[in-house]
C-alpha cells in the first residue's frame, strides 16, 4: 500500500486527501503545494507527503486559518519552531473570540429585535425595519 501512496496521479492524489482536482492546482498557485515534476511525455505523479501536506491545509482551514497564515505555518513546519507557531496561534484564538463576542451581541440585538416585532400591536412601525433605518430602536452596543 506505501508504494501506492507514491505514485498518485492528480485525480487519485486529490481523491485521497478528500478535495478535488482544482482544490491542488489552487493550492499549487498559491504556493502551499509544490508541483512535481512532469518527465517528458508523462504524467506528475503525487505521493504521500503531498496528501499530507493538503490535509494539514484543510485542517488549518477548519480552524480558521487564512492562506497566508497557513503558509506561514508550512514554513515552520520543522519542529523548531514551536514558539513561532504557538505566537501564530495565540494571534488566531484572539480573533476567534472577538469574533464570537461581536456574535453574542449580534445575537443579543437580533433576539431583541425579534420579540419587539412579535409584541407589535396594530399599525405601528415594523421595529427591525425602524431598527435598521437608524430611528433610534436597539442598535449594536
Amino acid at each position: 500500500m506505501q508504494a501506492f501512496f507514491e505514485n498518485l496521479t492528480i485525480g487519485v492524489f486529490a481523491k485521497a486527501a478528500g478535495v478535488n482536482v482544482e482544490t491542488i492546482r489552487f493550492y499549487q498557485r498559491k504556493g502551499l503545494l509544490p508541483e512535481p515534476d512532469k518527465p517528458y511525455g508523462s504524467i506528475r505523479r503525487y505521493g504521500e507527503a503531498d496528501v499530507t501536506r493538503v490535509r494539514f491545509v484543510k485542517s488549518a482551514q477548519r480552524l480558521g486559518f487564512s492562506l497566508d497564515e497557513i503558509a506561514e505555518l508550512l514554513r515552520l513546519d520543522d519542529g523548531t519552531h514551536c514558539e513561532e507557531a504557538s505566537n501564530l496561534a495565540e494571534r488566531k484564538l484572539k480573533d476567534v473570540r472577538e469574533k464570537m463576542a461581536n456574535l453574542a451581541r449580534m445575537e443579543s440585538v437580533l433576539s431583541e429585535l425579534v420579540c419587539a416585532c412579535h409584541l407589535r400591536q396594530g399599525n405601528v412601525s415594523c421595529p427591525l425595519i425602524s431598527s435598521l433605518q437608524g430611528d433610534g430602536s436597539p442598535a449594536m452596543p
